[in-house]
Order: C-alpha cells, then sequence, then structure tokens
C-alpha cells in the first residue's frame, strides 16, 4: 500500500528474513530500506501454513498508537504484485494500542475519505446521470410548452453543470488523497466531461446566434453532438463509479432503472410527437385535395 511502511516475508525464502520499506509506489521491490521508526530482532517462523513475523518496534516519544494496515495479493514469481484497490483491500487498516495491546478497525463509514468519495458519488449521479438527461429530454420532446421548456431545460442543465463541478473538484481532492491509487479511465472522462460541459456553457451563453441566423443550424448540430455526448460520457463514467466504489448492486440497479424510465418517457414523447407529425401532414394533403377539387 503506497504510503505504508511495511515488513514483508515469502514462505519460499530459506533464511526467513523479513524485508522491511517504505513503499513508495506499487512498482514494489524486495530491497531493505530504512523505515521511520526503529525495528529491532526481526525474525519470523513459517509453521503450520502460516508465516509469523516478529519484531520490536521503536516508538517516538508520547506515541503508542499507530495506524496499522494489511493486504494481500498476486505474485508474479517471488515477487508481490499490486493489491486490488477496490471491496476489502480498501478497507483493511486499523489502529493498534502498543501500551493496552487494543486492536480497532476503522469502519468504513467513518473514514473521510470514504465520506467524500459518497458525496462525489451522489453529487455526480444526480448531476451528470439525471439532470443532464432531463434537461436534454424537455429540450427535445416538449417545445411545445413555449417558453415554458427553454427556463426549465436552462435550470437543469445549469444545475447539472455547477454540481458537476463541485464532483470534479471533490475528484481531484480524492486524487490528492489517494496517492498511488489511480483510476485512469475514469479520471479522464471526468477531465473530458467538464472541459465538454464548460464548452457547451460559453457557447450556449455566448455564442448563440438567433432563429432567423442562417448560422444557426451549425450551432444547433454543435449544441446537440456536445450535449448528448456529454450525456453518454457522463452515464458511462457514473457506471465506471459504482464499480469502483462497489455500494452494493441495488444502487446501480436503481440508476439504471432510472435512466430506463427517463428513456421510456423520450420515447413515448418522441413517438406521441410522430404521430402528431403525420396527422398534420395527412390533414394538409387532405386540404390540398380539396383545394383542388373546387379549382
Amino acid at each position: 500500500m503506497v504510503g505504508s511502511q511495511a515488513s514483508w516475508l515469502s514462505r519460499e525464502q530459506t533464511e526467513l528474513s523479513p524485508f522491511t520499506r517504505p513503499h513508495k509506489s506499487y512498482g514494489t521491490r524486495l530491497e531493505q530500506g530504512n523505515l521511520s521508526f526503529p525495528l529491532f530482532d526481526v525474525s519470523a517462523v513459517y509453521k503450520n501454513n502460516q508465516i509469523v513475523i516478529f519484531a520490536t518496534v521503536g516508538l517516538p516519544n508520547n506515541v503508542s498508537v499507530v495506524n496499522h494496515v494489511w493486504q494481500q495479493g498476486p505474485l508474479s514469481g517471488n515477487t508481490p504484485q499490486m493489491h486490488s484497490v477496490s471491496g476489502p483491500n480498501v478497507q483493511s487498516f486499523g489502529t493498534l494500542d502498543f501500551l493496552s495491546g487494543k486492536v480497532e478497525t476503522v469502519r468504513r463509514g467513518t473514514s473521510t475519505v470514504f465520506r467524500v468519495k459518497i458525496s462525489h458519488g451522489i453529487i455526480n449521479t444526480i448531476s451528470w446521470g439525471i439532470l443532464m438527461p432531463v434537461g436534454a429530454i424537455v429540450a427535445r420532446h416538449f417545445k411545445a410548452a413555449d417558453p415554458a421548456w427553454f427556463h426549465v431545460h436552462r435550470a437543469c442543465q445549469m444545475l447539472g453543470y455547477f454540481g458537476g463541478v463541485a464532483g470534479f473538484a471533490t475528484g481531484l481532492w480524492l486524487g490528492h488523497k489517494s496517492s498511488g491509487v489511480e483510476y485512469k479511465g475514469h479520471r479522464c472522462i471526468g477531465i473530458t466531461l467538464i472541459s465538454l460541459a464548460t464548452l457547451q456553457v460559453l457557447v450556449a451563453l455566448g455564442l448563440r446566434p438567433n432563429k432567423t441566423d442562417k448560422k444557426r443550424v451549425f450551432w444547433n448540430w454543435f449544441h446537440y453532438l456536445v450535449g448528448y455526448g456529454t450525456i453518454i460520457l457522463g452515464i458511462v463514467n457514473i457506471l465506471k463509479g459504482f464499480d469502483m466504489l462497489q455500494p452494493g448492486k441495488w444502487w446501480k440497479f436503481s440508476y439504471l432503472i432510472t435512466i430506463g424510465v427517463l428513456g421510456c418517457v423520450a420515447a413515448v414523447e418522441a413517438r406521441a410527437w410522430f404521430l402528431v407529425l403525420i396527422r398534420k401532414t395527412d390533414h394538409a394533403a387532405e386540404q390540398n385535395k380539396d383545394d383542388t377539387s373546387v379549382v
């Protein structure tokens, strides 16, 4: 675990002398290194398929409680590889009191980083994953309610954008506090999202031509493509976030149901408008036929 100072031992070693080394990256090398605290009389025993490492720990003055982490992961030959950074592997930490001998496992929900992760997920799910799609559906299928549709569309998109900015900020904080833990795909999509959304807001507020302007058609295409691209990327990143945080299948399933309902609403509304358009076309054709007969 990056940031930890660890002792490591393999049962394949014949002399059973553990390595002690501060870990600054996941590129672990089995080389001795100096820790920030001294270890004395380090030894190990392999018995009954278990390895026990013994050592005397030299503690700084007035310190008797230390943080304790433990991990397990794969081996490549006899070299430890990067362990998982999800599920139980991100919950394996606690405190060790050397005076009382008491060991306490830190509950997942009490961790500041974990609480921020939850906030990050909720904010981004609501902003990118709900408000943005709702705003797009209103703009696409409710233009008959003019100008109310425009105000609702703008409110949803702006609330979604500012929520996305807040979610992006919490993501940056989490990245700073989780040195060595990288979710490159999630991070790259997040940066792309905030960039596209910012561009969309600037173009929508500052460069929108009048409806009668010949350039309006190009602006519309840009607005549609960037908007729908942002929504698709947002949903993808939210699903990746569920897989990373692993809050339980029900949460991911609930979100998928929500997106499915919004999609069904959009589909039903689109079908209704399609039928209205057909009726108008048929009615216009009948009127033209009647006018021709009269002549």
